[in-house]
């Protein structure tokens, strides 16, 4: 029985290369079965087997999408593969941007289906749940055991051009499908509601999105006594970068001095962002953090005085879980330090 043919796109950890130091290794590509792909293998049994797989750093991915996506694509259709997984990539969010834009690329433009894994909230869902297969998986590796055999059964059925579904086959919806219920659509809703009543078990045909509501804090009454600390998404740095933000999906933030410094100047700070043009940021890194206006105010009189350090992160795919747990650390620390405001800035 001739064996359906599937390439495998993983990242430089998954390759066995290394950690964050490697995420800037360039794209290859080898004719055997790498990491992950031993327990796809698994799983795909006698139906199929890994021909071939692509390899790319994250860092590297990001920084340089179009040519990296053309380069990963041209290697992918060198093994004339019937489908493509990638990842799976978790909570990592470069990853999940990485496993993202291969599988939408290898759909639209190689016209072959591409399976990938994420977790919830990974960024790379949102992005390309619908334009990709994307199963959801835990939000670290150590799912991994649970997320091959999902990937691969959905893999399988649509090698075999069986029909799939979000809910049969366990994957993010796509896109919604209108269709004609022999009930309409009033008869149904008193049916949910009766079972829901009842506590019995039922599902709704339209889940609605879910809002983080934040309650606003209370107003400022005397601002000319408050201490305020500026804090950015937009990827400020001192020049070099020293703590290595990421560009994309930042894993870190950091926490700098001010003290005595009236200005950001082009000599000495930088942006590490990668989702925007760094050039009037790089110019003028007041732009994005207002140390300049802000100390002009502090000595005024305007506001009570500003705090000696800010920090900084990149807002730019960094996963929601990650920037809630920034906030809530870099929060504490400014309640610690008798702050009582802060000018939160992005891009």
């Amino acid at each position: 029985m001739t064996k359906f043919k599937v390439v495998h796109y993983i990242n430089q950890f998954y390759a066995g290369i290394g950690g964050e130091e490697k995420a800037d290794i360039q794209p290859f590509s080898k004719a055997e079965v790498v990491g992950p792909g031993l327990a796809f293998m698994n799983s795909f049994g006698e139906e199929a087997e890994i021909v071939g797989t692509v390899v790319c750093g994250d860092s590297f991915f990001n920084e340089n999408l179009d040519s990296a996506k053309k380069d990963v694509l041209e290697r992918i259709k060198q093994f004339e593969p019937d489908i493509v997984v990638a990842g799976p990539a978790f909570n990592a969010g470069r990853y999940g941007i990485a496993c993202g834009e291969v599988a939408q690329a290898v759909m639209t433009e190689l016209d072959i289906p591409a399976v990938t894994g994420m977790y919830e909230e990974n960024p790379g869902v949102e992005m390309y749940k619908k334009a990709a297969y994307i199963t959801p998986t835990r939000n670290s590796a150590a799912g991994m055991r649970k997320a091959v055999p999902v990937m691969a059964r959905l893999t399988l059925k649509l090698l075999k051009g069986e029909a799939v579904s979000p809910v049969a086959d366990n994957y993010f919806v796509r896109y919604r499908k209108n269709f004609q219920d022999e009930k309409r659509g009033s008869e149904r809703a008193v049916e949910m509601l009766i079972r829901k009543v009842k506590n019995e078990e039922f599902a709704t045909e339209f889940p609605m999105p879910e809002f983080d509501n934040v309650a606003p804090a209370a107003a400022i009454k005397d601002l000319t006594k408050t201490k305020i600390a500026l804090v950015t998404s937009g990827g400020i740095v001192p020049k070099g970068n020293p703590d290595r933000i990421e560009s994309s999906s930042a894993s870190k933030y950091g926490m700098y001095s001010i003290e005595n410094v009236d200005t950001l100047t082009a000599d000495s700070y930088e942006t590490a962002h990668g989702g925007y043009d760094p050039v009037y940021a790089n110019q003028d890194p007041n732009r994005v953090l207002p140390l300049d206006i802000v100390r002009a105010m502090e000595k005024e009189g305007v506001i009570g005085s500003l705090h000696n350090y800010f920090y900084t992160t990149v807002g730019n795919g960094t996963a929601v879980a990650n920037a809630k747990k920034y906030a809530a650390e870099i929060a504490q620390k400014l309640l610690a330090d008798g702050v009582e405001a802060v000018i939160l800035t992005s891009t």
